[in-house]
């Protein structure tokens, strides 16, 4: 870690954050006020009351906390049942200049329901997979949809908390028009032609075929005379021949349009399987300094928009300020981790400057590896530019753990803020009682209902990861998917189990969730997953964002706990942090932990 550059790149890029927050925030204000203008109003107004009397919304009319969960709910299934349809026949479609073959149920499942709750865990290879068409119209536009969603979920939530005696909490299609096309959109067509002058690509060209320098040979999966695969004895295991390959495919597309609202919207989805380490997709120092920087941003801003509707400036850069604290903490644990190595490579006559390299992209290195994967996790991104699976067992920790608190630190855009704002009930609750009093936050008495609401939230995030995790752990599917034994390929299940419910979509790579018999269990569960930690979490959110409208705002008193300040950001950074300890320590001991212990006794899984 005596790396000048490297902390010289971390503080910069915290000192830019802080200087994005405000300005930002201050046009989220604008943003998710239906009446606010903006400086893009001239060009973008005719546009969105267009879409208004298209749709038959009424943009005045506001709707209860049961309207808006309507709303948000059917949306969200006609636009999964949409990309499932694409995605199965996209061979019937335009834009497929590979000819590619429509995907199989389960995984266009899977596909479908991962990019609607803005996850985008991928079980396939993007440019082996995916036409020109179904990357650009059912992936792409998923990513605009599920971003705003989250958004308009978190500024209900916080609508809930500024209102009193209220009965309406906004307007979902007014909330999911604006923030498309007053936020992501503009910034998004800034971000791609920036991309593009980095070199990532933007085309619809057919994948270039190139000669290699000299042939080489890989095993590759046998196969009958009908293309199905061969497999042994034993019904799984395919049959591997080796292939001499004289020839490579590079492919092609529309790939900065994807990237960039991938990152603004903290969706996570590549273009290609490799991700972040693409050179495609990230190409130069710069842009990935700025992928990462735009993780952050919309997350960061929506803690000053927060402070600026409840009217309490100082309580939403509080918030900001516990967040931006576990952050820190957690890229310094998980650099250390990497920067220490592994001790048996050091063993082998590896120098312990040198690190662990295993898994990361060379332009890259240590540090920005390390940078990439806490940013990711802490958000509900998923996008990597280096393979968690090769982290060390404490470097693998951190993003892990990232996601079983709930990726709250800064979170995914819109779902950290709400997420956030579940623990902060949770630790205005929890002072209460420490003092005795019926516990308030910002004016408003928190009561046995709103305890419950978000002692559900919280039930729902660990009751699924452990119990999918324990399904899995002891099933014949579930260890089938497994590229390592031991401590580690338990945690590649439980790693992919809190991804899917966590919405955050990366993964330990060793983890094979499409194999090529057509085994459906991974595809389906970890679906099934993901659509519980999303909608099984909102709806309990807008309930209570519903009951906090509602609410009188009461006088502060001598016992009223403050919600800014050292105390509360301690309180608060500790709620997070022992929720996620008490909960999910039993499961990281038995794999990350004790593979760390193992490692330094001479034993690799």
């Amino acid at each position: 870690m005596n790396n000048p550059n490297a902390w010289f790149q971390f503080a910069l890029f915290v000192g830019l954050l802080l200087l994005l927050t405000k300005p930002l925030g201050l046009y989220l204000v604008q943003v998710l006020d239906a009446r606010g203008k903006t400086w893009l109003d001239p060009v973008v107004r005719p546009f969105e009351r267009l879409t208004y009397r298209l749709c038959g919304v009424d943009s005045a009319q506001e709707q209860g906390w049961i309207g808006y969960t309507l709303a948000m709910l059917v949306f969200s299934l006609v636009s999964l049942l949409f990309t499932y349809f694409i995605l199965r026949y996209q061979d019937h479609l335009p834009l497929n200049p590979q000819n590619l073959a429509g995907l199989t149920p389960h995984l266009a499942f899977n596909t479908a329901v991962s990019f609607t709750t803005n996850t985008n865990w991928q079980s396939y290879g993007g440019e082996s997979t995916m036409s020109y068409f179904s990357q650009m119209v059912a992936l792409t536009i998923h990513n605009f949809m599920s971003a705003a969603t989250g958004i308009a979920i978190a500024a209900a939530l916080v609508r809930g908390i500024a209102r009193q005696t209220a009965q309406t909490i906004g307007n979902f299609w007014v909330d999911l028009v604006r923030i498309t096309y007053y936020l992501l959109a503009p910034i998004c067509v800034v971000f791609a032609l920036f991309l593009v002058s980095q070199g990532v690509i933007q085309n619809f060209k057919p994948s270039t075929v190139a000669k290699t320098y000299e042939p080489y040979t890989i095993p590759v999966a046998k196969t009958d005379d009908k293309g199905q695969p061969v497999f042994a004895a034993d019904g799984k295991t395919p049959v591997m021949v080796d292939q001499s390959v004289d020839t490579q495919t590079i492919p092609q597309g529309p790939v900065a349009s994807q990237i960039a609202i991938k990152m603004l919207g903290t969706n996570g989805g590549g273009y290609f399987n490799a991700n972040a380490a693409h050179p495609f997709e990230n190409p130069t120092p710069l842009s990935n300094f700025l992928q990462m920087l735009s993780i952050f941003a919309i997350p960061s801003a929506l803690t000053w928009y927060l402070g600026r509707t409840v009217k309490n400036q100082r309580h939403g850069w509080a918030v900001w300020g516990a967040m931006a604290a576990m952050f820190v903490v957690g890229v310094l644990v998980c650099w250390k981790a990497e920067a220490s190595g592994n001790p048996i490579h050091q063993h082998l006559g590896l120098a312990a400057a040198d690190g662990n390299m295993e898994g990361k992209e060379v332009r890259f290195g240590i540090f920005n590896s390390a940078l990439f994967a806490t940013i990711t996790t802490d958000a509900s991104c998923g996008a990597v530019n280096a393979m968690h699976d090769s982290f060390t067992p404490l470097g693998g920790l951190v993003p892990l753990f990232n996601i079983q608190t709930g990726e709250v630190i800064f979170g995914g855009v819109g779902a950290g803020l709400y997420g956030m704002l579940i623990f902060v009930v949770l630790a205005v609750f929890i002072a209460g009682l420490m003092v005795g009093r019926t516990p308030e936050y910002l004016g408003k008495k928190i009561e046995a209902y709103d305890v419950k609401l978000v002692m559900l939230v919280l039930m729902v995030l660990s009751l699924t990861i452990l119990g999918f995790t324990a399904w899995a752990s002891i099933s014949d599917w579930g260890v089938a998917g497994l590229n390592n034994a031991g401590p580690h390929g338990f945690s590649e299940i439980l790693y992919a189990f809190s991804s899917a419910v966590g919405n955050n979509g990366s993964a330990f790579g060793g983890l094979t969730a499409n194999p090529a018999n057509g085994d459906p269990h991974w595809d389906t569960t970890l679906a099934v997953a993901m659509l519980i930690g999303r909608f099984l979490m909102i709806v309990p959110i807008l309930a209570l964002a519903g009951n906090l409208a509602g609410k009188k705002l009461v006088p502060a008193s001598a016992g009223t706990f403050q919600t800014e300040g050292l105390t509360f950001v301690v309180l608060l950074v500790g709620t997070v942090v022992l929720v996620g300890a008490l909960t999910f320590l039993p499961a990281l001991a038995v794999g990350p932990v004790v593979e760390h212990y193992l490692m330094h006794a001479g034993s690799l899984f």
